[in-house]
């Protein structure tokens, strides 16, 4: 069985993909795959080639034949996402690909017809083949690309023989967090120490024990604010969940980032450090 490995955060910023590119250079055998769909930045360190690049299909949208339509108005009636007007237009942003519509058109003037979403790639990098995604902007169904970037890469992980697969999610708690860590092997989660960061982790740790999925916490820039993550401690204590890593604010990771290098490939001692070590190991498993 895969190793999946997904790295998720309640909030922006808090350094998710720093900290699993970090990671990735202790495993032989991997796909990284970038869930972000809305944002995937991944490919910035780590892209050399893309080898397959297509269109996503997330649904099917309404397409109007006016030389057929009788202008009757069953559709606008019918459609509870008021995505067709009394005008007998499509509103292309509410629209959820239902059918309806064509279903109820007695002259058939309404096709329903592929609408793409976003587009996939699957790239080679130094480190193992990479599945990302870019969702259009704009648009729905971002769950829907991260379950498909999700497949393809247990797929590609399946004929590359890769034992384990590293997943860097989206922020919050969204369909496409849902998607992201659903039936994974480990889930981290990454905070910082601030009124805003101990919040969205009580959220995302919320949907964690919702989908049954282990979580464990990695907190970020910790001696930043020591009060903080006394509370953060307290809670993670109180609700018997582990907090595994604590990583200490060092202006070299910021620059390494900077220079579109590997913060752990860098001459950096936090990487050298006992903690890192240990929590590498415990990853592995």
């Amino acid at each position: 069985m895969v190793n999946e490995i997904a790295v998720i955060s309640g909030k922006g910023g808090t350094g998710k993909s720093t900290l699993l590119l970090s990671m990735i250079p202790y495993f032989e055998k991997i796909v990284i795959a970038d869930c972000d769909v809305d944002a995937p930045d991944l490919k910035i360190l780590l892209s050399e080639e893309i080898t397959k690049e297509e269109e996503f299909i997330g649904f099917k949208r309404p397409v109007i034949d006016y030389a057929k339509c009788r202008y009757c108005g069953l559709c606008y009636e019918k459609c509870n996402f008021d995505a067709i007007t009394e005008t007998i237009e499509v509103k292309k942003g509410l629209c959820e690909g239902c059918g309806v519509c064509d279903y109820v058109c007695p002259s058939g003037a309404i096709t329903m017809v592929d609408h793409p979403i976003g587009k996939i790639y699957q790239r080679r990098t130094i480190f193992g083949s990479m599945i990302d995604a870019r969702l259009v902007p704009g648009e729905e169904s971002s769950g829907k690309l991260v379950s498909e970037v999700r497949k393809r890469s247990k797929e590609v992980a399946l004929t590359e023989k890769a034992e384990t697969i590293l997943i860097d999610g989206s922020p919050g708690i969204a369909c496409n967090v849902i998607s992201t860590i659903s039936g994974v092997s480990k889930a981290l989660i990454v905070t910082e120490p601030t009124l805003s960061g101990i919040h969205d982790l009580k959220r995302v740790l919320s949907l964690s024990e919702m989908f049954s999925v282990e979580a464990k916490i990695i907190i970020n820039k910790y001696d930043l604010n020591l009060d903080m993550v006394e509370e953060i401690e307290k809670y993670c204590k109180e609700q018997n969940i582990d907090i595994i890593l604590k990583i200490p604010f060092e202006k070299k990771i910021v620059e390494s980032i900077s220079n579109l290098k590997i913060p752990s490939t860098c001459d950096i001692p936090f990487f050298e450090s006992s903690e890192w070590l240990k929590f590498i190991e415990y990853i592995q498993k």
